[in-house]
C-alpha cells in the first residue's frame, strides 16, 4: 500500500498539469480510496487479484482494459503481472512506458548505508516513467482536500468526539515486516508520555491483531482508530488535522505525507537512501541510528536481524521520539 500511495502525488500532478488527459489508475479494490482526493480527470479502475489468476485471467483482464482504448500505458510496478499486461499493448501497437526501479542499486546498497549515497526517490522514479512517454510532469506540493462538516461528524462521532483543545499526533506503530516495527512496549511508553504532556493520541492499524493490541492501549488522552471509522479516506481526512504522525517505514507513513501531515518516521532494518523517504518530509523528522554499518539489512524489511537483538531499533529511545514529536508541535 505504501508503493501505491507514493504514486499519488505524481498522478495529481499528471492530471493537474494535462487537464485534458483522461487518466485511468488500474490498482487493487482496497487501495482505490488512497485516489479519492484526485481531480475530475483520474479515473480509478479497482479490482480482485483473485478474478484474474494466471495467464487466463490476465488475458481477459488486458481483454477488459483493451475496450477502455487506451493510448498509452504507463507500468509503475514492473512485477509479472504488469509485464504480461504491458507485452500486450505493445503487441497492440500502444506506447508502454516501465519504471526503473533501480534494482542493483538498492541491492548494493545493503549493509552500505552509512557511507552509500541515497539513491533516487521512488516518487520521482514514477514521475520518469511519465517522461518517457512525452509527459514532462513537475512535481510539485499539492493541497489535499479537506472533510466536509458532515464527514467530519462521521470522524468525531466513532472517536468519542475528542477534545479540541489539545493538539493531536497519530501513531501508526505496525508495518509490514517485524524489523520495521519499534518494540510495541517502547512506543506504548511515548504514547502514554504524549498523553501525559497534555497532547490527544491517536492510534492507526488495520486487522484484528493489531486492533486488539492498541484497544489495550487505550487510556485517557490515547485513542485507537483502528476499526472505527467507515472508511480508509476517513482515516486520511483525519490525517490532516494531526500537528504531527509517527510512524514507520509503513504505508501509514507514506499515506500521513500524501496527505500533508508533518510525518516523524521511525527506520529500522531498512533505510530512507533506498528511496522511499516520506513525500515531501525534512530530513530532520527522520529518526535512526545512523552509526551502524549493518543498515540496512534488507532493502524492504524481510530479512531477519542477524544480531538478534534489534540493535538498530532499541537504540532509539521513547525519550527521543517523545522529544521530537513536541518539537513539531511546538513550532
Amino acid at each position: 500500500m505504501g508503493d501505491v500511495a507514493m504514486t499519488v502525488p505524481v498522478i495529481h500532478a499528471l492530471a493537474t498539469q494535462y487537464p485534458n488527459l483522461s487518466i485511468t489508475m488500474l490498482t487493487r479494490k482496497r487501495f482505490v480510496p488512497l485516489f479519492a482526493t484526485l481531480p475530475k480527470n483520474v479515473r480509478v479502475k479497482g479490482i480482485h487479484l483473485g478474478q484474474f489468476k494466471g495467464i487466463r485471467g490476465l488475458g481477459r483482464l488486458y481483454q477488459n482494459l483493451k475496450c477502455d482504448g487506451y493510448d498509452a500505458v504507463a507500468d509503475f510496478h514492473d512485477v509479472l503481472r504488469t509485464k504480461y499486461l504491458r507485452m500486450r499493448f505493445r503487441l497492440a501497437h500502444k506506447q508502454v512506458a516501465v519504471i526503473d526501479k533501480g534494482r542493483a542499486e538498492k541491492k548494493a546498497l545493503i549493509g552500505h548505508g552509512m557511507d552509500a549515497a541515497p539513491l533516487r526517490p521512488m516518487v520521482e522514479r514514477y514521475a520518469d516513467v511519465l517522461h518517457e512517454l512525452g509527459l514532462n510532469v513537475v512535481l510539485k506540493p499539492y493541497e489535499p482536500p479537506h472533510p466536509t462538516e458532515d464527514d467530519w461528524k462521521d470522524i468525531l462521532y466513532p472517536l468519542g468526539n475528542p477534545a479540541t483543545d489539545k493538539p493531536w499526533v497519530g501513531i501508526a506503530p505496525f508495518a509490514a515486516h517485524a524489523d520495521k516495527i519499534y518494540p510495541a512496549k517502547q512506543m506504548r511508553q511515548v504514547a502514554e508520555m504524549l498523553a501525559d504532556a497534555g497532547v490527544q493520541v491517536f492510534l492507526f492499524g488495520a486487522g484484528q491483531n493489531e486492533s486488539d493490541m492498541l484497544k489495550g492501549w487505550e487510556r485517557d488522552g490515547i485513542i485507537s482508530v483502528c476499526g472505527k471509522l467507515i472508511s480508509l479516506l476517513y482515516e486520511m481526512y483525519l490525517m490532516t488535522k494531526l500537528k504531527a504522525m509517527v510512524a514507520m517505514d509503513s504505508a501509514n507513513m507514506h499515506i500521513a505525507a500524501m496527505m500533508g501531515t508533518p510525518v516523524i518516521s521511525i527506520w529500522g532494518a531498512t533505510h530512507p537512501k533506498a528511496g522511499f523517504t516520506p513525500w515531501q518530509q525534512p530530513a530532520d523528522r527522520i529518526l535512526q541510528a545512523n552509526d551502524l554499518a549493518c543498515r540496512p539489512c534488507s532493502i524492504y524489511g524481510k530479512k531477519p536481524c542477524q544480531f538478534g537483538d534489534l540493535r538498530c531499533m532499541n537504540s532509539i529511545t521513547p525519550q527521543q521520539i517523545f522529544d521530537r514529536v513536541m518539537k513539531e508541535i511546538s513550532q
